[in-house]
């Protein structure tokens, strides 16, 4: 891994990224949130099931100082680093994320970037969705198969009346509480993302214009702890 922070790009002055030794009795990986950036893969990588444990810490910063706790995970990154601005200052790459916040966790959102200094560029992906009662789109495995080039696909169960509040958490959250653990698996299979949550699946897209890239473990605002991040190459084939 490398780290990448707006502003101040390969370089971590104020130790966003750390490893902590004790939390829970086990050594993590404690990212900060007081800076927006990620924790970057050097290599790119395709056809794998990656599998984490986090769990939220206390501190919040800045703008979401009492907004949900934020951060995510983002596969398939490609292109420069910090190429979500135009300025090539951004905090991420154009990438799928896996959403990782309080009541939202296994959102896929779609994440655009810039190629030199050509337009914006967003990864696409079919899936099959409905609609919440707001008009919102919500993953549904029995719905109709619909093209997605921008935005974002809420998972299954996320709660309709979602606020964006510190501490929230839904009636049908699979997410662990508060202070414990909470298991996510993205399973990058061909040109499908699947996002499983404490072993449920909660999100998938197919067809996606993106099939490999990096992997980020962002910092957006929230203090959380990785404790597991394991990489497994995928078979070959896919099973019938």
């Amino acid at each position: 891994f490398y780290t990448w922070l707006v502003d101040d790009h390969r370089a971590d002055p104020l130790r966003v990224f750390s490893v902590v030794d004790q939390v829970d009795g086990a050594p993590a990986i404690r990212v900060s949130g007081e800076r927006w950036g990620g924790l970057v893969t050097r290599e790119a990588y395709r056809d794998y099931r990656l599998v984490v444990e986090f769990r939220w810490g206390l501190a919040t910063w800045g703008e979401r100082r009492k907004a949900a706790r934020d951060s995510g995970i983002l596969v398939h990154a490609q292109g420069a680093d910090g190429n979500t601005g135009a300025d090539f200052n951004g905090p991420w790459m154009r990438s799928v994320e896996a959403q990782v916040i309080e009541g939202g966790v296994g959102d896929i959102i779609l994440v655009g970037g810039f190629e030199g200094r050509g337009p914006r560029v967003t990864p696409h992906v079919t899936a099959r969705a409905g609609k919440d009662r707001d008009g919102e789109d919500v993953y549904d495995p029995h719905g109709a198969e619909r093209e997605f080039g921008a935005g974002r696909i809420n998972w299954f169960g996320r709660d309709a009346d979602w606020p964006d509040e510190l501490g929230f958490r839904g009636r049908q959250d699979v997410e662990s509480p508060y202070g414990q653990w909470t298991r996510l698996e993205v399973i990058a299979d061909g040109d499908r993302v699947t996002n499983v949550v404490n072993g449920t699946v909660v999100n998938e897209a197919t067809r996606s214009s993106a099939t490999e890239g990096k992997i980020i473990l962002q910092s957006e605002g929230a203090e959380i702890y990785f404790r597991r991040i394991d990489l497994e190459p995928l078979a070959t084939s896919r099973p019938e």
